[in-house]
């Protein structure tokens, strides 16, 4: 099964073990002298940090356009400076969400809180590191970029190593001229790492969705990933997975071809249903139809809910839920670009970036996977020169290759604008706080209303960027630990 590829199963108590036996391998190693044949120290006594020279001639070649480059800096800070703002104030109101209304959910498990490809259960070994490697090199050749945009000199690139791990990468630029640097290129330079990231997200939802027009289905009738319990559906023997090809002998096509059928009987009707399932066998099965408007009344609804749905006594209700077409797998990772879906250009352009955002969801709802395998079982590659030369498996494999390195590039971009230091997000909001002072300040002057000194600023930042890290730091460990307290 491609999407699960690379999954595997991990006990996470043996972390500690491997972690201890890591170190004691880097303490060898560090006796032996390998570091400085390496180039590579160590970092909080147990993580590799390993510094290399590849890359940075490409880096030369391809900053050389300096304008362009700063023009991308500006229009990275401005994405950046927004999702940021974004990224704190959706932290702020889950933390006091948790706080009016604690949710009632299981805690979870050890493997689940970590982001390491193979040991958390939604993100697969293999498709995780890929995305991982991919993703920081993007992110960091995006700060390379930027710095030398400005002049900046990179003195190399690095990994952050936990065993075979990469737990993050560097662009280490000269100390001195990063200090030393205007306050706005820094902030481009910290802002195009993550914003690198979010553009390539981009870039492979459309090459996604270009691959999703090469898929097609030979069937088009709807499936069902749910049956109600003891309703129509139920008795008669369907099944999760179903596809409904029949109704009374009538083919049904699509979902408004599911709803034609239905409002050509009421309830208490019994109908004939032809059902494909999941094995590959055909059967069809008599079912009767409930009513819709008791079956709802008894969900909670009131009766001027019902009437606001268009939902009348003795409107017939089968008892089956999510209903898709045999494409929606491939339909809901490419989105509005999918060519299943009638949007136009200008609707695909706005709908995109919340539909990038939603794919962040998309391993937790399905489990470690980018489409369910039933979902991957309905298509069929399409009579394309792509479909034809790498057949379904190839277009499978390539989908769930791009998903997953658009995936990591997403979850690496957003957590970096956390307004907190370490993270980009932190070092950028440092100098807006210090930028907007140091504004303040010279407007004072110009009034003659006050004259802050210029280490008073730089106090000030220092502490406000402070305070807002450890506050940030304690929101996100308040939503971790919440559900064990």
């Amino acid at each position: 099964m491609a999407a699960a590829w690379g999954a595997v199963d991990f006990d996470w108590r043996i972390i500690p073990l491997l972690i201890f036996g890591w170190y004691l391998l880097l303490k060898r190693w560090d006796r032996n002298g390998v570091w400085d044949r390496w180039n590579a120290t160590r970092v909080f006594g147990f993580v590799l940090m390993v510094r290399t020279k590849k890359g940075l001639k490409m880096l030369e070649k391809v900053a050389k356009p300096r304008r362009l480059w700063r023009i991308y800096g500006e229009i990275s800070l401005w994405v950046c400076t927004l999702a940021m703002f974004m990224v704190g104030l959706g932290l702020i109101l889950a933390f006091a969400g948790a706080l009016i209304s604690p949710p009632d959910v299981e805690p979870p498990s050890a493997s689940e809180l970590v982001a390491i490809p193979g040991i958390n259960p939604m993100i697969p070994l293999w498709w995780g590191l890929i995305g991982f490697i991919v993703a920081l090199v993007i992110h960091e050749f995006g700060h390379g970029l930027l710095a030398r945009g400005h002049g900046m000199r990179i003195r190399s690139f690095g990994l952050l190593q936990l065993g075979p791990l990469p737990l993050g990468a560097f662009a280490e630029p000269e100390g001195e001229e990063l200090f030393k640097a205007p306050r706005r290129e820094r902030q481009r330079m910290f802002a195009a790492g993550p914003a690198t990231n979010l553009f390539a997200a981009f870039v492979l939802l459309i090459m996604i969705g270009g691959i999703a027009g090469q898929f097609a289905s030979s069937n088009q009738s709807i499936h069902v990933t749910g049956i109600v319990k003891d309703q129509g559906a139920d008795n008669s023997g369907m099944l999760p997975w179903d596809t409904i090809e029949t109704i009374q002998g009538e083919d049904v096509i699509g979902l408004e071809g599911l709803s034609e059928r239905l409002d050509q009987h009421q309830a208490g009707d019994s109908i004939l249903i032809g059902v494909l399932h999941e094995d590959g066998t055909r059967e069809t099965v008599n079912a009767t139809l409930s009513d819709k408007y008791t079956y709802y009344q008894s969900l909670g609804f009131s009766s001027e809910q019902l009437d606001s749905l268009a939902i009348e006594p003795g409107d017939p209700f089968l008892g089956v839920e999510g209903l898709n077409s045999n494409t929606a797998g491939i339909d809901r990772l490419a989105g509005p670009l999918s060519p299943n879906v009638e949007y136009t250009m200008l609707q695909r352009t706005l709908i995109a970036p919340f539909h990038v955002v939603y794919t962040m969801f998309i391993p937790f709802e399905f489990q470690g996977v980018a489409m369910h395998p039933n979902e991957e079982a309905m298509l069929e590659a399409d009579d394309s020169w792509l479909g034809n030369l790498v057949g379904k498996e190839g277009l499978l494999f390539l989908v769930n290759l791009l998903f997953w390195v658009m995936w990591v590039n997403i979850l690496l971009g957003f957590t970096n604008l956390i307004p907190m230091v370490p993270f980009d997000g932190g070092h950028m909001f440092k100098d807006m706080v210090h930028a907007g002072l140091s504004r303040l300040r010279a407007f004072g002057r110009k009034l003659k209303l006050w004259n802050f000194h210029p280490l008073w600023v730089d106090q000030i930042s220092r502490k406000a960027s402070n305070f807002s890290s450890l506050g940030l730091l304690f929101m996100l460990l308040f939503l971790i630990l919440m559900p064990y307290l």
